[in-house]
Protein backbone atom coordinates (compact mmCIF):
# COMPACT_ATOMS: atom_id res chain seq x y z
CA UNK A 1 0.00 0.00 0.00
CA UNK A 2 1.27 3.47 -0.86
CA UNK A 3 2.26 5.83 1.97
CA UNK A 4 -0.68 7.85 3.25
CA UNK A 5 1.19 11.05 4.11
CA UNK A 6 3.68 13.11 2.11
CA UNK A 7 6.98 13.69 3.93
CA UNK A 8 7.90 16.96 5.58
CA UNK A 9 10.98 18.56 3.95
CA UNK A 10 13.33 17.94 6.88
CA UNK A 11 13.59 16.94 10.52
CA UNK A 12 15.38 19.07 13.07
CA UNK A 13 18.73 17.67 14.31
CA UNK A 14 17.39 16.60 17.71
CA UNK A 15 14.48 14.69 16.16
CA UNK A 16 16.88 12.99 13.74
CA UNK A 17 18.83 11.69 16.71
CA UNK A 18 15.76 10.83 18.78
CA UNK A 19 14.23 8.72 15.99
CA UNK A 20 17.49 7.29 14.63
CA UNK A 21 16.41 3.67 15.12
CA UNK A 22 13.56 4.22 12.66
CA UNK A 23 15.97 5.64 10.08
CA UNK A 24 17.69 2.25 9.78
CA UNK A 25 14.47 0.24 9.87
CA UNK A 26 13.48 -1.37 6.57
CA UNK A 27 10.21 0.13 5.38
CA UNK A 28 10.55 3.41 7.27
CA UNK A 29 13.97 5.03 6.92
CA UNK A 30 14.60 8.76 7.03
CA UNK A 31 11.86 9.49 4.49
CA UNK A 32 9.31 7.46 6.41
CA UNK A 33 10.24 9.34 9.55
CA UNK A 34 9.55 12.59 7.74
CA UNK A 35 6.16 11.19 6.77
CA UNK A 36 5.44 10.46 10.43
CA UNK A 37 6.49 13.99 11.33
CA UNK A 38 4.04 15.37 8.76
CA UNK A 39 1.16 13.17 9.92
CA UNK A 40 -1.83 14.12 12.06
CA UNK A 41 -3.46 11.34 14.08
CA UNK A 42 -6.62 11.77 16.16
CA UNK A 43 -6.99 9.37 19.09
CA UNK A 44 -10.41 8.82 20.64
CA UNK A 45 -9.87 7.98 24.29
CA UNK A 46 -6.88 8.40 26.59
CA UNK A 47 -7.67 5.37 28.76
CA UNK A 48 -6.51 1.77 28.84
CA UNK A 49 -5.82 1.36 25.12
CA UNK A 50 -5.53 5.05 24.29
CA UNK A 51 -2.71 5.64 26.78
CA UNK A 52 -0.19 3.25 25.17
CA UNK A 53 -1.34 4.36 21.71
CA UNK A 54 -0.57 7.98 22.57
CA UNK A 55 2.79 7.14 24.09
CA UNK A 56 3.80 4.98 21.14
CA UNK A 57 2.71 7.56 18.56
CA UNK A 58 4.61 10.30 20.39
CA UNK A 59 7.70 8.14 20.65
CA UNK A 60 7.41 7.23 16.95
CA UNK A 61 7.53 10.90 15.95
CA UNK A 62 3.96 11.58 14.81
CA UNK A 63 3.92 15.34 14.30
CA UNK A 64 0.40 16.23 15.40
CA UNK A 65 -1.73 14.25 17.84
CA UNK A 66 -5.30 15.15 18.74
CA UNK A 67 -6.44 13.64 22.05
CA UNK A 68 -10.21 13.38 22.53
CA UNK A 69 -11.49 12.48 26.00
CA UNK A 70 -13.93 14.08 28.44
CA UNK A 71 -12.98 12.06 31.53
CA UNK A 72 -10.69 12.71 34.50
CA UNK A 73 -7.99 10.43 35.89
CA UNK A 74 -9.13 8.11 38.69
CA UNK A 75 -6.94 5.98 40.94
CA UNK A 76 -8.38 2.77 39.47
CA UNK A 77 -7.19 3.88 36.02
CA UNK A 78 -3.52 3.55 36.92
CA UNK A 79 -3.55 -0.25 36.70
CA UNK A 80 -3.61 0.05 32.89
CA UNK A 81 -3.65 3.70 31.72
CA UNK A 82 0.09 4.29 31.44
CA UNK A 83 -0.04 7.90 30.27
CA UNK A 84 -1.26 8.98 33.71
CA UNK A 85 0.41 9.11 37.13
CA UNK A 86 -0.82 9.07 40.72
CA UNK A 87 -0.43 12.84 40.94
CA UNK A 88 -2.77 13.21 37.92
CA UNK A 89 -5.79 11.84 39.82
CA UNK A 90 -8.62 14.33 39.43
CA UNK A 91 -6.99 15.95 36.38
CA UNK A 92 -8.53 15.82 32.91
CA UNK A 93 -7.05 12.94 30.95
CA UNK A 94 -6.35 15.27 28.05
CA UNK A 95 -4.17 17.43 30.30
CA UNK A 96 -2.29 14.41 31.59
CA UNK A 97 -1.90 13.09 28.03
CA UNK A 98 -0.41 16.38 26.82
CA UNK A 99 2.20 16.16 29.58
CA UNK A 100 3.07 12.55 28.68
CA UNK A 101 3.29 13.19 24.94
CA UNK A 102 5.45 16.30 25.18
CA UNK A 103 7.76 14.59 27.66
CA UNK A 104 8.49 11.94 25.03
CA UNK A 105 8.40 14.15 21.93
CA UNK A 106 8.90 17.84 22.73
CA UNK A 107 8.40 18.83 19.09
CA UNK A 108 4.99 17.21 18.74
CA UNK A 109 1.93 19.41 18.39
CA UNK A 110 -0.75 18.14 20.78
CA UNK A 111 -4.38 19.18 20.38
CA UNK A 112 -6.38 18.37 23.54
CA UNK A 113 -10.13 18.09 23.02
CA UNK A 114 -11.79 17.73 26.41
CA UNK A 115 -15.21 16.96 24.99
CA UNK A 116 -17.61 14.07 24.69
CA UNK A 117 -17.43 12.86 21.09
CA UNK A 118 -20.81 12.38 19.46
CA UNK A 119 -22.47 12.40 16.05
CA UNK A 120 -22.68 16.19 16.05
CA UNK A 121 -18.97 16.96 16.59
CA UNK A 122 -17.06 13.89 15.36
CA UNK A 123 -16.57 15.05 11.77
CA UNK A 124 -15.31 18.44 12.94
CA UNK A 125 -12.90 16.83 15.43
CA UNK A 126 -11.46 14.61 12.68
CA UNK A 127 -11.50 17.15 9.83
CA UNK A 128 -7.71 17.69 9.67
CA UNK A 129 -6.61 14.18 10.67
CA UNK A 130 -4.95 11.67 8.35
CA UNK A 131 -5.93 8.70 10.55
CA UNK A 132 -8.26 8.17 13.49
CA UNK A 133 -7.58 5.63 16.24
CA UNK A 134 -10.68 4.55 18.17
CA UNK A 135 -9.98 3.20 21.65
CA UNK A 136 -13.43 4.00 23.08
CA UNK A 137 -15.39 1.44 25.10
CA UNK A 138 -18.94 2.42 24.12
CA UNK A 139 -20.65 1.17 20.98
CA UNK A 140 -22.53 4.44 20.68
CA UNK A 141 -19.20 6.27 20.47
CA UNK A 142 -17.75 3.65 18.15
CA UNK A 143 -20.66 4.08 15.76
CA UNK A 144 -20.24 7.86 15.78
CA UNK A 145 -16.48 7.56 15.17
CA UNK A 146 -17.05 5.10 12.33
CA UNK A 147 -19.70 7.25 10.67
CA UNK A 148 -17.43 10.31 10.72
CA UNK A 149 -14.38 8.50 9.34
CA UNK A 150 -16.51 6.91 6.63
CA UNK A 151 -17.87 10.31 5.62
CA UNK A 152 -14.33 11.74 5.50
CA UNK A 153 -12.88 8.69 3.76
CA UNK A 154 -9.97 8.35 6.20
CA UNK A 155 -8.65 5.14 7.81
CA UNK A 156 -9.97 4.08 11.20
CA UNK A 157 -7.59 2.01 13.32
CA UNK A 158 -9.82 0.20 15.81
CA UNK A 159 -9.24 -1.86 18.94
CA UNK A 160 -11.13 -3.25 21.92
CA UNK A 161 -10.19 -5.06 25.13
CA UNK A 162 -12.34 -6.94 27.62
CA UNK A 163 -11.09 -9.16 30.43
CA UNK A 164 -8.32 -11.34 28.87
CA UNK A 165 -9.37 -10.79 25.25
CA UNK A 166 -8.70 -8.15 22.60
CA UNK A 167 -9.45 -7.36 18.97
CA UNK A 168 -7.81 -5.04 16.45
CA UNK A 169 -8.43 -4.11 12.84
CA UNK A 170 -8.41 -1.28 10.30
CA UNK A 171 -11.60 0.04 8.73
CA UNK A 172 -11.49 2.24 5.63
CA UNK A 173 -14.41 3.36 3.52
CA UNK A 174 -12.23 4.72 0.69
CA UNK A 175 -9.04 2.64 0.50
CA UNK A 176 -6.65 2.75 -2.47
CA UNK A 177 -7.53 0.88 -5.64
CA UNK A 178 -7.21 -2.87 -5.27
CA UNK A 179 -8.40 -2.93 -1.66
CA UNK A 180 -11.97 -3.60 -0.55
CA UNK A 181 -13.67 -1.03 1.63
CA UNK A 182 -14.37 -2.53 5.06
CA UNK A 183 -16.29 -0.60 7.73
CA UNK A 184 -17.50 -1.15 11.29
CA UNK A 185 -20.93 -2.35 10.10
CA UNK A 186 -19.23 -5.24 8.29
CA UNK A 187 -18.04 -6.54 11.66
CA UNK A 188 -21.02 -5.44 13.75
CA UNK A 189 -24.18 -5.00 11.65
CA UNK A 190 -26.36 -2.25 13.13
CA UNK A 191 -28.55 -3.52 15.94
CA UNK A 192 -26.52 -6.68 16.56
CA UNK A 193 -23.59 -5.43 18.63
CA UNK A 194 -25.22 -4.97 22.04
CA UNK A 195 -23.33 -3.13 24.76
CA UNK A 196 -20.28 -4.74 26.41
CA UNK A 197 -19.97 -4.85 30.21
CA UNK A 198 -17.65 -2.26 31.70
CA UNK A 199 -14.19 -3.13 32.96
CA UNK A 200 -15.47 -2.25 36.46
CA UNK A 201 -17.88 -5.18 36.12
CA UNK A 202 -15.67 -7.86 34.54
CA UNK A 203 -12.12 -6.52 34.81
CA UNK A 204 -9.39 -6.01 32.24
CA UNK A 205 -5.78 -7.16 32.01
CA UNK A 206 -3.62 -4.05 32.09
CA UNK A 207 -0.76 -5.64 30.17
CA UNK A 208 -3.17 -6.59 27.35
CA UNK A 209 -4.14 -2.93 26.97
CA UNK A 210 -0.46 -2.16 26.41
CA UNK A 211 -0.18 -4.99 23.89
CA UNK A 212 -3.19 -3.96 21.83
CA UNK A 213 -2.26 -0.28 22.08
CA UNK A 214 1.14 -1.06 20.64
CA UNK A 215 -0.48 -3.02 17.83
CA UNK A 216 -2.76 -0.12 16.94
CA UNK A 217 0.15 2.33 16.95
CA UNK A 218 2.07 -0.02 14.64
CA UNK A 219 -0.90 0.04 12.23
CA UNK A 220 -0.71 3.84 12.18
CA UNK A 221 3.01 3.76 11.44
CA UNK A 222 2.46 1.28 8.59
CA UNK A 223 -0.34 3.30 7.04
CA UNK A 224 1.57 6.58 7.23
CA UNK A 225 4.82 5.19 5.80
CA UNK A 226 3.47 2.51 3.46
CA UNK A 227 5.44 -0.22 5.25
CA UNK A 228 4.15 -3.75 5.56
CA UNK A 229 0.55 -4.94 5.30
CA UNK A 230 -2.14 -3.20 7.36
CA UNK A 231 -4.97 -5.05 9.09
CA UNK A 232 -7.52 -3.82 6.55
CA UNK A 233 -9.80 -6.79 5.86
CA UNK A 234 -8.44 -8.76 8.81
CA UNK A 235 -9.51 -8.87 12.45
CA UNK A 236 -6.75 -9.83 14.87
CA UNK A 237 -8.12 -11.67 17.91
CA UNK A 238 -5.92 -12.07 20.99
CA UNK A 239 -6.51 -14.44 23.91
CA UNK A 240 -3.95 -13.41 26.52
CA UNK A 241 -4.99 -16.19 28.89
CA UNK A 242 -3.73 -18.85 26.47
CA UNK A 243 -1.19 -16.63 24.66
CA UNK A 244 -2.90 -17.34 21.33
CA UNK A 245 -3.63 -15.00 18.46
CA UNK A 246 -5.57 -15.66 15.27
CA UNK A 247 -7.20 -13.74 12.44
CA UNK A 248 -10.69 -13.55 10.99
CA UNK A 249 -11.15 -12.32 7.43
CA UNK A 250 -13.39 -9.26 7.10
CA UNK A 251 -15.17 -8.51 3.85
CA UNK A 252 -17.78 -5.98 2.79
CA UNK A 253 -21.24 -7.11 3.84
CA UNK A 254 -23.35 -8.50 1.00
CA UNK A 255 -26.63 -6.63 0.67
CA UNK A 256 -29.70 -7.77 -1.25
Amino acid sequence: MQPLVDPTPALDPAELVRTARHAVLAGIGEEGQRRLSASHVAVVGAGGIGSPVLLALAAAGVGTITVIDDDVVELTNLQRQLAHRAEDVGTAKTVSAVRAITALSPGAAVVPETVRLDAANATTLFADADIVVDTSDSFATRRDVAAATEALGIPLVWGAVQEWHAQATVFWSAPPAGHDAVVLADLFPPGTEGEPPSCAQVGVLGALCVQIGGMLAAEVVKLVTGAGEPLLGRLAVIDALTARQHEIALRPAVTA
